[in-house]
């Protein structure tokens, strides 16, 4: 008879794990990293740190991609992205990001007692596609383009999360998140521009109308939960099933009532067909004109 091994407990408040930095609380963990609300004394405020998880640390390549993202996102500066201070190799791979005010989209969806008017979701996409059209002028593809990894304050967003970022070529099927995948993710093979168009349109899908547009055996917040149980970037586990490899996105229309402009912008981004999605600038020009005053602020009813 085996036994699952326990996971190590994250690290207890007060703990110092590099100097200059204590941890205040244990906020998430996923399949590989732990996150905390963090105290800087250099800085004298709050900070986020992720750090690889206590009972994975041994893993090499897992402190290296982490070291990877928090490079990246020290080095880029863009008001859509949230930013990191700082990264420490040792004792233990660590990087410090700002802390955001504010909730992630997915709390947001879930949260609002009615569904965010059409100018809401018009601004939202736009400023996607500004953080997305700045890591492609970087050589980057997120990836994984969601909710959860989009934190909205006042109206204005900041994408989280590279850890599955990658030049544009090809990938192993299932890089990303289950639920929110483009089609040419589930499958593996060479990935472009296309692949973060359609990550935008299934983030403003869900925001628009409460979920994603694919049975995903369960809502996608739930998927979402019990995603990242395996090394990012390592592709997708031999049981996945990909429903947007086998049904096509209804129409948003046939959710919600949106301006017919804004709900083509969406149903655009979610095309198969690769060679038939628009462009990030050209979704951002049809997002933009798609809603007469879109360019106010997202105001949570």
């Amino acid at each position: 008879m085996s036994v699952c091994p326990v996971a190590a407990a994250p690290l207890a408040p007060g703990t110092r794990p590099v100097p200059g930095y204590e941890v205040l609380a244990h906020l998430t963990r996923t399949g590989w990293l732990d996150v905390y609300d963090a105290w800087s004394e250099e800085r004298d405020c709050r900070c986020v740190l992720k750090a690889v998880r206590t009972d994975r640390r041994g893993e090499e390549h897992l402190g290296e991609r982490l070291l990877r993202e928090g490079r990246w996102l020290r080095e880029f500066t863009h008001p859509h992205l949230v930013r990191a201070y700082d990264i420490v190799a040792s004792p233990e791979p660590l990087v410090v990001l700002e802390t955001l005010t504010g909730e992630t989209l997915s709390h947001l969806v879930h949260r609002l007692r009615r569904r965010p008017a059409a100018t809401d979701v018009a601004l939202l996409g736009v400023q996607l596609c500004s953080a997305v059209h700045y890591l492609h002028g970087r050589g980057l593809l997120h990836l994984d383009l969601k909710p959860s990894n989009v934190v909205v304050d006042c109206g204005h967003a900041k994408v989280l999360d590279l850890s599955v970022a990658r030049p544009p070529g090809p990938a192993p099927a299932g890089v990303g998140t289950l639920c929110y995948l483009a089609p040419e993710q589930a499958r593996g093979g060479p990935l472009t521009a296309a692949a973060d168009v359609w990550g935008i349109g299934i983030t403003l899908y869900e925001f628009a109308c409460g979920d994603v547009p694919f049975d995903c055996g369960g809502t996608a917040e739930e998927a979402d939960r019990a995603e990242d149980t395996r090394d990012p970037g390592s592709g997708g586990r031999d049981d996945d099933w990909y429903p947007q490899l086998e049904q096509s996105a209804p129409p948003i229309a046939s959710r919600r009532r949106l301006p017919p402009a804004l709900a083509a912008a969406v149903d655009s981004c979610l095309r198969a067909d690769v060679s038939s999605r628009p462009t990030v600038a050209g979704l951002a020009a049809a997002l933009t004109a798609a809603v007469p005053g879109g360019n106010r602020p997202v105001t949570p009813r």
